[in-house]
This record gives C-alpha cells, structure tokens and sequence, in this order.
C-alpha cells in the first residue's frame, strides 16, 4: 500500500463531501453566542489519563501501536501529529530512537515531553497547526496521527504533509463515527436541534483513495472509554454540558439525560458515552 501522490490533485467529490460534512457539524451562532464556555477540546485530565492507560502494563497493543511498531523495527524515529500528551505514540517508546510531538497546545507538549523523558525515550516538540507547520518538522520513519481528522476539513493537504514527513509509514486512528454522533438526543432534547449522520471512517478512506493514496484498515470494537475519565461523576457530566453549549446550573438536567450512558470503570472514572466504541486504524506504507 503506497501513498504515492507527489502532488496532491485539486479535490475531488469524495474530498468535498467529507468537508460538507464536517461543516454540517458547526454549532449555530445563536447557540454558540451564548455558551458561557467554548464547546471544543478537552481538559488536560482527559489526555495525560489516555497517556497514563496507554504506558500501563496492562494495556493492550492496540492495531495503531501494532502497526507503527511493525514499520519502526528495532528502531526509528516517530512524528506524532495532533500527539496531545503522547497516548498514541508512547506505547512506541522501546521501539523508538526519538518521538516529536506536533500539537497548537503548549501544556499537552510539555505533559507529552515529560512523559517521553519518563518513558526514555529523546523528544522534540512543535506547536502549532498541522500542516501549518509541517515545514519545521524533519521526516521521520513512521508518522502517527490519533483523533484528529474529524477536526481536519481540508483533508488533502494535511494528509499530504503526513506522508511526506513519513519515510516508512503513516498510520491515522479515528473513531468510526465522528466522536459527537452519539449525542444526538442531547442536542434534541436541549436545543431542539438535528445534528449531522456522518462523516464515518468510511468517509475519511474514501477521501484518501480519491487523493491517491491506499490505506489499510483494522477496526477495533471495545467498551472502554477510550482512556480518559474522570474521578469525579461531576467532571464527566460537566464536559458533556459544555459539548452542549450550557451553563453549569444545567449540570442535573445533562446527568439525567446520559442515563446509563454516565458510567464509571474498574478504575473508578468516570465517563460519558456510547457503551460499545469502534476505533479505525488506517494505514499506508510511504513511496520514498
């Protein structure tokens, strides 16, 4: 499977429908306006305890961390876009001789800094927005990019950027269904508000395919929460009220609403969500 576009072509249907689709997702400015908090992002609880659970002893490999550790060997040199604090290309470490980290947050860099330095590993940072930057990037071996492409309208040239920053392989991860989809009935019953059906992860490989490139896909079915959670109950509703758009005193209507889809683990976090979560890993072996 190579990715072989030179030069990425002007885009083509699929390429546009994935960004309709995406727009679709834009939350009115009249809902938006009167938020009392942004909707968007995450707190950085949620991705050092994703980082946290990727590094334990008792994780799982999962395909993404299967198939980039195939392509580094013994050893390589790993780009990590959209890298947060390092859940995706962490478990990478003993395979890796350096991980750079790409991300427009400058404290989930220095939590995915720390974290390689614990791990052993040298790392390297940029901030700033992928492809934004991607010329203060260097190749490296294998190219990473977890839970970004559903923020990524523009698909061609952020794709393009990955593969040629990839001497070996790039390897994406996305949820099947756009992260938000399972909040449908929250917006319904809130905001009397329909939100869009896609786009999927089917979307996204027929955007790559139209640009040129083959990837390979390896679906992963779990219940867990993905690795993030809680330890307050309040925590995971307050997030989930915030996707929402409203203000903290609609905390008990937003608890009683998730149902049982408001549940904590074996740990004791808690999250919010559909109890059954597929993850994609796409991939593609790079044309150098």
């Amino acid at each position: 499977m190579l990715g072989y576009a030179a030069q990425m072509p002007t885009s083509g249907a699929a390429a546009e429908r994935w960004r309709g689709a995406l727009e679709a997702w834009k939350i009115p400015e009249t809902i938006l306006s009167r938020a009392p908090e942004s909707p968007y992002g995450f707190p950085a609880e949620h991705f050092r305890r994703r980082a946290e659970r990727a590094l334990s002893a008792a994780a799982e490999a999962t395909p993404t961390v299967r198939r980039a550790a195939e392509a580094l060997g013994d050893h390589g040199e790993v780009l990590d876009v959209g890298c947060g604090s390092g859940a995706i290309s962490l478990p990478l470490a003993r395979h890796a001789t350096r991980l750079i980290g790409v991300d427009e947050n400058e404290r989930m860099l220095e939590a995915f800094a720390d974290a390689a330095v614990a791990a052993g590993v040298p790392a390297a940072t940029i901030c700033g927005r992928w492809p934004d930057v991607a010329d203060r990037a260097e190749p490296a071996d294998v190219v990473v990019c977890g839970h970004v492409l559903y923020n990524v309208p523009d698909l061609d040239p952020f794709v393009l950027a990955l593969d040629r920053h990839a001497r070996r392989r790039v390897v994406l991860e996305i949820t099947e269904r756009h992260p938000w989809a399972w909040m449908h009935d929250l917006w319904l019953a809130f905001h009397d508000l329909e939100r869009p059906a896609g786009p999927t992860a089917a979307d996204a490989v027929a955007a790559l395919r139209e640009a040129g490139f083959a990837p390979a896909r390896e679906d992963r079915t779990s219940t867990e929460t993905g690795g993030g959670g809680f330890e307050r109950k309040a925590d995971a509703v307050a997030l989930v009220r915030r996707r929402l758009c409203l203000p903290a005193e609609r905390d008990p209507e937003v608890e009683a609403a998730l149902g049982d889809r408001l549940a904590s683990d074996d740990e004791g976090l808690w999250s919010a969500g559909p109890s059954r979560h597929v993850t994609v890993t796409l991939w593609w072996d790079a044309a150098r």
